[in-house]
Protein backbone atom coordinates (compact mmCIF):
# COMPACT_ATOMS: atom_id res chain seq x y z
CA UNK A 1 0.00 0.00 0.00
CA UNK A 2 1.96 3.04 -1.24
CA UNK A 3 1.98 6.08 1.04
CA UNK A 4 1.03 9.14 -1.01
CA UNK A 5 1.09 11.77 1.75
CA UNK A 6 1.77 12.35 5.45
CA UNK A 7 0.78 15.28 7.64
CA UNK A 8 0.19 15.89 11.36
CA UNK A 9 0.80 12.21 12.14
CA UNK A 10 -1.74 11.08 9.50
CA UNK A 11 -0.58 8.62 6.84
CA UNK A 12 -2.48 8.55 3.54
CA UNK A 13 -2.17 5.52 1.25
CA UNK A 14 -3.74 3.96 -1.83
CA UNK A 15 -4.02 0.21 -2.35
CA UNK A 16 -3.49 -1.44 -5.70
CA UNK A 17 -6.62 -3.08 -7.11
CA UNK A 18 -8.75 -2.14 -4.10
CA UNK A 19 -11.87 -1.20 -6.07
CA UNK A 20 -13.73 -4.45 -5.37
CA UNK A 21 -14.52 -3.69 -1.75
CA UNK A 22 -16.09 -0.22 -1.97
CA UNK A 23 -16.66 0.15 -5.73
CA UNK A 24 -15.77 3.83 -5.67
CA UNK A 25 -12.56 5.86 -5.58
CA UNK A 26 -11.15 5.98 -2.05
CA UNK A 27 -7.94 6.05 -0.06
CA UNK A 28 -6.85 4.81 3.34
CA UNK A 29 -5.75 6.86 6.35
CA UNK A 30 -4.00 5.84 9.54
CA UNK A 31 -3.46 7.81 12.72
CA UNK A 32 -2.14 6.16 15.87
CA UNK A 33 -4.42 3.11 16.33
CA UNK A 34 -7.15 4.41 13.99
CA UNK A 35 -7.71 3.32 10.38
CA UNK A 36 -10.35 4.35 7.87
CA UNK A 37 -11.23 4.26 4.18
CA UNK A 38 -12.20 7.69 2.84
CA UNK A 39 -14.19 8.48 -0.34
CA UNK A 40 -12.33 10.80 -2.69
CA UNK A 41 -15.56 12.34 -3.97
CA UNK A 42 -16.79 13.79 -0.68
CA UNK A 43 -14.34 12.83 2.07
CA UNK A 44 -16.81 10.61 3.95
CA UNK A 45 -15.69 7.61 5.96
CA UNK A 46 -16.54 4.38 4.11
CA UNK A 47 -15.14 1.97 6.67
CA UNK A 48 -13.27 2.12 9.96
CA UNK A 49 -13.14 5.03 12.37
CA UNK A 50 -11.07 8.17 12.72
CA UNK A 51 -10.80 10.87 15.41
CA UNK A 52 -12.97 13.91 14.58
CA UNK A 53 -10.12 16.45 14.71
CA UNK A 54 -7.92 14.42 12.36
CA UNK A 55 -10.87 13.66 10.09
CA UNK A 56 -11.41 17.41 9.64
CA UNK A 57 -7.78 17.73 8.56
CA UNK A 58 -8.22 14.89 6.07
CA UNK A 59 -11.41 16.48 4.70
CA UNK A 60 -9.57 19.80 4.19
CA UNK A 61 -6.72 17.98 2.44
CA UNK A 62 -9.18 16.18 0.14
CA UNK A 63 -10.74 19.52 -0.87
CA UNK A 64 -7.31 20.82 -1.88
CA UNK A 65 -6.14 17.70 -3.71
CA UNK A 66 -9.25 15.97 -5.10
CA UNK A 67 -8.08 16.08 -8.74
CA UNK A 68 -4.70 14.62 -7.81
CA UNK A 69 -6.39 11.88 -5.78
CA UNK A 70 -8.60 10.90 -8.72
CA UNK A 71 -5.51 10.82 -10.98
CA UNK A 72 -3.68 8.60 -8.49
CA UNK A 73 -6.75 6.35 -8.21
CA UNK A 74 -6.63 5.76 -11.97
CA UNK A 75 -2.94 4.93 -11.78
CA UNK A 76 -3.35 2.29 -9.07
CA UNK A 77 -6.31 0.72 -10.89
CA UNK A 78 -3.91 0.16 -13.76
CA UNK A 79 -1.27 -1.28 -11.43
CA UNK A 80 0.93 1.78 -11.66
CA UNK A 81 2.70 3.60 -8.85
CA UNK A 82 0.74 6.68 -7.62
CA UNK A 83 2.34 10.10 -7.32
CA UNK A 84 3.01 11.65 -3.93
CA UNK A 85 0.64 14.46 -3.00
CA UNK A 86 1.67 17.53 -0.99
CA UNK A 87 0.79 17.39 2.70
CA UNK A 88 -1.62 19.73 4.45
CA UNK A 89 0.33 22.72 5.73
Amino acid sequence: MPTISMFYGIIVALMYEDNDRHHLPHFHVRYQNFKASIAIEDGRVLAGSFPPKQLKLVEAWVELHRDELFADWELVLNGEEPFRIAPLQ
